[in-house]
């Protein structure tokens, strides 16, 4: 069963990347400063909201408000969303609270896991967008062959290094992870590690390993995390996750075996579950994954395969 990317958080953001016109500087200095520019704030990985009628709205500036920001911090153009231009300015090397008072009452900053769900995806999508691309820029100071600093450019989407000797161009970057709902007949496999809220229970997942194709991961990471020997792989989709930096690849892998072995570290339990379990979780105490997760999507889609 495919995944529709409607289906998903943090995939539709309707964001017309233009990356043609990223390297045109005076382009991008018009677009900047032009009446159609909305502008997303990040702060520590965090967005900027505010309360609508006791709901987080994502709040979107406008030039005039953030141009005090542009000179001394990191910002990225993120692209065009109908007829407004879409950046991202990164202000962390700021006191919060000095941000917040400078803006209008009642805005915060908030984690996008918390409120992410609640927004419409568009929305959601770009923040997270805007958040992963800066969450790298953060990690990608000084060049991973020299040492030496690196410098933006193209609007925010390459690094170069500042050693002439080296000059080397860094691109943002994907993690490869896969995650999989692990089944067999009216049974799936679900786990809960430190990382989850207690009592929470989701699909098993893990990063993909040079050297491995999609389908070799999610059978070594199964047998590495659970025990359980994987068979057929079926690819069902995929969600980007900048929680920090994730591609999460989704597939529904068919158990060969069911006897569980918990060698690895990672996991504090993992048991099967029946559709019947699933469907009255709450009442024992249980919570299945976030609702903006593509493990929620992927034990939705099985507990709809009858």
């Amino acid at each position: 069963m495919l995944i529709s990317p409607n289906d998903l958080f943090y995939t539709t953001s309707e964001v017309d990347r233009l990356s043609l016109n990223r390297k045109n500087s005076a382009w991008i200095d018009t677009e900047i400063r032009s009446v159609n520019a909305r502008f997303i704030l990040l702060h520590n990985t965090r967005n900027l909201f505010e309360n609508i009628e006791g709901q987080p709205q994502p709040v979107l500036l406008t030039y005039d408000t953030v141009s005090s920001f542009l000179k001394d911090h990191p910002w990225a153009f993120l692209g065009q969303h109908g007829t407004n231009s879409l950046f991202v300015i990164e202000l962390s090397s700021l006191i919060e609270q000095d941000v917040i008072t400078y803006m209008l009452p009642g805005h915060y900053f908030e984690d996008l896991r918390k409120v992410g769900s609640l927004n419409a995806r568009n929305e959601a999508a770009q923040l997270a967008y805007g958040r992963g691309l800066m969450f790298w820029h953060a990690r990608h100071q000084f060049c991973g062959s020299c040492g030496a600093p690196t410098q933006m450019r193209d609007a925010g989407h390459m690094r170069t290094c500042l050693n002439h000797k080296c000059n080397l161009e860094h691109f943002p970057r994907t993690d490869p992870a896969v995650i999989m709902l692990v089944h067999q007949g009216d049974k799936c496999l679900l786990a809960t590690h430190g990382r989850l809220k207690k009592g929470t229970y989701s699909t098993l997942a893990g990063f993909v390993e040079p050297g491995e194709t999609l389908e070799h991961a999610v059978r070594r990471e199964v047998l590495e995390e659970a025990g359980i020997k994987v068979g057929e792989v079926r690819y069902a989709g995929s969600q980007p996750w900048p929680f920090p930096t994730a591609l999460m690849m989704g597939f529904y892998a068919k158990a060969e075996s069911t006897e569980i072995s918990l060698d690895d570290d990672e996991l504090l339990d993992a048991q099967w579950f029946t559709r019947d379990d699933l469907r009255n979780f709450s009442s024992k105490e249980r919570s299945l994954s976030s609702k903006d997760s593509i493990a929620r999507c992927l034990i939705e889609g099985w507990l709809n395969m009858e």
